[in-house]
């Protein structure tokens, strides 16, 4: 079955040596979701932007955040829930890495309302994945949302923010992850 993947960055989008730019210039079923405020966005804003794209969406989509991104996920979860119910049948999962933590020591000033993180469980499957030493969010804090979400934890080691600065160019493992996402078995 075909899906589109959306590519979810965080704060100040992706650059061109991020993981999440290789699978999109690599992979013709990756596409990202331009949001229209990199530096201090809405969080409002931003799930509105993702709901218009799965809605535009003609296939199944596995989602993949990053950082402020994979938070994006857990927003748009709830307020679909809410709102479009319907809307949550067209992801068929959810690749998170490095959810920041908006509460935390360095997390920009600049957003608006990505706190409180809902702590309500995805309605699909998705898993989160987490290095030891990201100074946006603690190992404990990435597994305690990865429980609440009822997401696989992955503990990937020291790899910082996993980003372009981590030098995973197009990243294989996290590929991986994404090829179970995108075929797992739906009976």
């Amino acid at each position: 079955m075909t899906t589109t993947v959306l590519i979810l960055p965080g704060l100040y989008d992706s650059g061109p040596d991020h993981w999440q730019s290789v699978w999109e210039r690599t992979d013709a079923h990756c596409r990202r979701v331009v949001q229209c405020d990199w530096s201090a966005p809405r969080c409002a804003d931003w799930v509105q932007t993702l709901t218009h794209t799965i809605a535009a969406t003609e296939h199944e989509v596995v989602l993949v955040g990053h950082s402020t991104g994979s938070l994006l996920v857990a927003f748009w979860a709830a307020h679909a829930a809410r709102e479009e119910p319907a809307m949550l049948s067209c992801v068929r999962g959810a690749l998170l890495v490095a959810p920041s933590d908006p509460d935390g020591p360095v997390y920009p000033p600049e957003p608006e309302g990505f706190t409180p993180v809902p702590r309500t469980r995805l309605p699909f499957p998705s898993i989160v994945v987490a290095s030891t030493n990201d100074e946006y969010v603690t190992i404990e804090c990435a597994r305690s949302f990865a429980e609440s979400w009822g997401s696989r934890f992955v503990n990937i080691g020291e790899l910082g923010h996993i980003n372009g600065a981590s030098g995973l160019g197009a990243w294989d493992a996290g590929r991986a992850l994404l090829n179970e996402l995108q075929n797992r078995d739906t009976h």
